[in-house]
């Protein structure tokens, strides 16, 4: 049997028992932990009390450390009976009291003997005494679990919070050793900031230490352990690395409650698979969007992109083709955590109004069906310092935490759909942080800490990077120098883009965006005649479905409209451009003809150019 490690957080703290007086632990602290009891594999997953206490106490024998445990809801326990440490005993020597009421011990199924102080002064003066104390035959371990609950803020204490934290803190600088071991103080956070910092800076004594998610040799010992169908099944069997894969990320208590899941719904509906139960526990559905994609529309995805977004055509072919990889599923499987990554990740550059936002609705449309199901991010609105929290939620007591962040929700609301993330050059850098993670995990937590999956996304990022060069002249005005035009070949404008996105970006980034950096190029004369032609028919269909108005292009017009659809000055704007041309040069006129001569349903009107200038006459 392959001989797995203990993990690195239990072994420091082995190491550091009795060295350190006081441990500062944050991060998965509210999990199950393997429990290895001097074997190769751990004979059982208990919670961070019994494994604290496990850690400190390794003979089975005796006892080295006793244990005082703590916590606001309940006060000051010991859960694991006498042999641990007397909790009366111990309270009535640390105690501090003007009156002779006795101390308010209770006892309940779970903790046993216990007793709420409600005065937290009086409670870290206890733990300061035990602290301190000399006269003891063993040394004693303090645990305070929730720690943050105690106080408000961490940077705006009251004044008992204050003399709290100065109590533990003389107690963490004057531990008594016992037997050549410190007494020692656990503190339990959820992250290191939510104590002052003035307790741990600069402290000596203090020892941090960060519990991660369970990684996938520890998953699979759980696995084996509670998932007793991967022994029963044998076609259970064939999925188990699978199903390893998929639950990077969860911890064991949420591996356990996904169990419970799937046996519910094996009740409910026989036959319900269990990878459908990871679907539904991740997403609230099991429906699959990506998995219900026809597969037939996926052969002809190129030739409708292309009907639709014109004069790209190396673009499309190789959007298509990561595309595919990702309705497939075999996206990033070159990686450890390929099972969890975005399903795909694009990143379209290039000059502005070529196509790259109309490309992404219409895959959007394509495989979804409908348009919304691309949501878009315009991140020129999230360039300021504060915009991470607006994108992905605001920590707690921060203004928006009850919103939550405008990205989670948006994930929460549809999991299966194509996020486009517009100008990603112009996002604040802390963005870029969040978006490592998203890439490379699939998954953040957000503000409230509710873990949201990107699993089932594809990722598509803009930018127009290369293309234009914004700086400040010599009196202060805001000015815009381009880079490449038009009649530059493709062949010279596509490295000029690519040295300015490598320029901007992290390396960590591009990374992991690899080789899905695709650049569009200008619209060219042949793709700006057919948008022309194109616009025009959507526009003369436009009236005619409104109007009852047929309108007739000469070819004179459309020779016309092409010279001057070719002009460098509206090809820079790309498809954008030739729109505003239309508008200007056919539907402003058109609309005041139609006004002028009163034109009404049935009549046709025939657009002709007379002199270099649009014209228009009824009748053929």
């Amino acid at each position: 049997m392959k001989k797995h490690s203990v993990p690195k957080w239990q072994q420091e703290i082995s190491s550091f028992k009795g060295i350190k007086s006081t441990f500062i632990i944050e991060g998965n602290i509210n999990d199950f932990y393997p429990l290895y009891d001097g074997k190769e594999l751990p004979v059982a997953f208990v919670d961070l009390n019994m494994t604290l206490l496990r850690l400190f106490n390794e003979r089975k024998e005796d006892t080295d450390f006793e244990f005082m445990f703590c916590d606001p809801a309940t006060g000051i326990y010991n859960k694991f009976g006498d042999r641990y440490g007397n909790i009366e005993e111990m309270l009535n020597k640390y105690s501090v009291s003007n009156d002779e009421e006795p101390l308010p011990f209770g006892v309940d199924r779970l903790f046993k003997k216990s007793c709420k102080l409600d005065d937290i002064e009086q409670l870290s003066n206890v733990i300061r005494n035990a602290m301190v104390d000399t006269d003891r035959q063993k040394p004693v371990a303090v645990v305070m679990n929730f720690v943050s609950r105690y106080i408000s803020s961490p940077t705006t204490l009251e004044p008992a919070e204050n003399k709290m934290f100065l109590n533990l803190l003389f107690a963490s600088l004057n531990a008594a050793r016992i037997n050549d071991d410190f007494n020692t103080l656990i503190m339990i956070v959820e992250k290191f900031n939510d104590l002052p910092a003035w307790f741990f800076y600069n402290n000596p004594n203090v020892r941090t230490i960060s519990i991660p998610n369970p990684d996938k040799d520890i998953r699979t010992i759980f696995i084996d352990k509670e998932y007793l169908e991967f022994r029963d099944d044998p076609s259970l069997v064939k999925i188990k690395d699978k199903f390893i894969d998929v639950t990077e990320g969860l911890k064991h208590r949420e591996l356990k409650e996904l169990r419970n899941l799937y046996q519910r719904l094996l009740v409910r509906k026989p036959g319900t698979e269990l990878l459908d139960a990871v679907s539904i526990y991740k997403y609230g559905i099991i429906e699959n969007m990506w998995h219900s994609i026809d597969r037939e529309k996926i052969a002809d995805l190129e030739e409708l992109l292309k009907q639709r977004v014109m004069g790209q055509d190396q673009a499309v072919s190789k959007t298509v083709n990561i595309v595919k990889r990702a309705v497939s599923g075999l996206s990033g499987l070159q990686h450890s955590s390929g099972q969890n990554k975005p399903r795909g990740v694009l990143f379209f550059a290039g000059p502005t109004g070529t196509g790259k936002t109309e490309l992404t609705k219409a895959l959007s449309e394509q495989l979804f069906g409908d348009e919304n199901n691309c949501i878009r991010f315009d991140m020129s609105e999230f360039s300021e310092s504060h915009a991470a929290q607006k994108l992905f939620g605001a920590p707690p007591g921060y203004v928006g935490y009850e919103a939550g962040g405008q990205l989670t929700n948006a994930i929460k609301e549809r999991p299966f759909s194509i996020l486009l993330f517009d100008e990603i050059e112009k996002a604040h850098p802390s963005i870029m942080d969040k978006f490592l993670q998203i890439l490379e995990d699939g998954r953040m937590t957000d503000g409230q800490g509710n873990t949201v999956y990107f699993s089932e996304t594809l990722i598509i990022f803009t930018s127009n990077l290369g293309i234009t060069r914004q700086y400040t002249d010599a009196s202060g005005r805001e000015c815009r120098e381009q880079l490449v035009f038009p009649s530059e070949p493709y062949e010279e404008i596509k490295p000029k883009v690519l040295s300015a996105i490598k320029d901007h970006f992290k390396p960590e980034v591009l990374n992991r965006i690899g080789n899905n950096v695709i650049v569009y190029d200008f619209i060219r004369p042949e793709a700006a005649k057919a948008i022309v032609r194109g616009q025009l028919k959507k526009i003369n269909a436009r009236i005619l479905k409104q109007n009852k108005i047929t309108v007739n292009v000469t070819d004179g017009l459309l020779e016309h409209f092409y010279e001057l659809a070719g002009r460098d000055e509206v090809l820079e704007m790309g498809g954008r451009g030739i729109g505003n041309l239309m508008e200007e040069q056919f539907i402003n006129p058109l609309a005041e003809y139609i006004f002028e001569a009163s034109c009404d349903a049935g009549d046709t009107v025939t657009a002709d150019c007379e002199g270099g200038s649009v014209s228009f006459h009824k009748g053929e």
